[in-house]
């Protein structure tokens, strides 16, 4: 499998570390009457979603950057990448590798 990469281009899965899923949105209020169930339901029960999905994977044998990556997990097909917290709309697979370095700046 290849990610795209939004710094370095499409690579190759190895070079990246799989952290999980990217939908999940941390408990806001520590001191909160429920926050040992939120904050317990936040970090580890886990779905096993079947079909489209958003993860978090780390690059790092690469830039070392956090990529959220929009990946089929029937058929691994990636539809998108986009460095994680980031309000850019997400780059398609093959306009994913950036060629110039001026460019690259821009991008990070």
């Amino acid at each position: 499998m290849r990610i795209p990469c939004p710094y370095c281009g499409p690579r190759d899965a190895h070079e990246f570390s799989y952290l999980g899923d990217a939908t999940g949105t941390r408990p806001k209020n520590p001191s909160a009457p429920d926050a040992i169930l939120a904050f317990h339901d936040y970090v580890y029960p886990r779905g096993n979603p079947a079909g489209s999905h958003r993860e978090l994977w780390y690059h790092t044998n690469g830039c070392r950057r956090w990529v959220e990556v929009s990946r089929n997990t029937l058929t691994h097909e990636i539809t998108g990448a986009r460095f994680a917290g980031a309000s850019i709309p997400d780059a398609s697979v093959p306009d994913a590798s950036v060629s110039d370095a001026s460019e690259k700046e821009a991008v990070s």
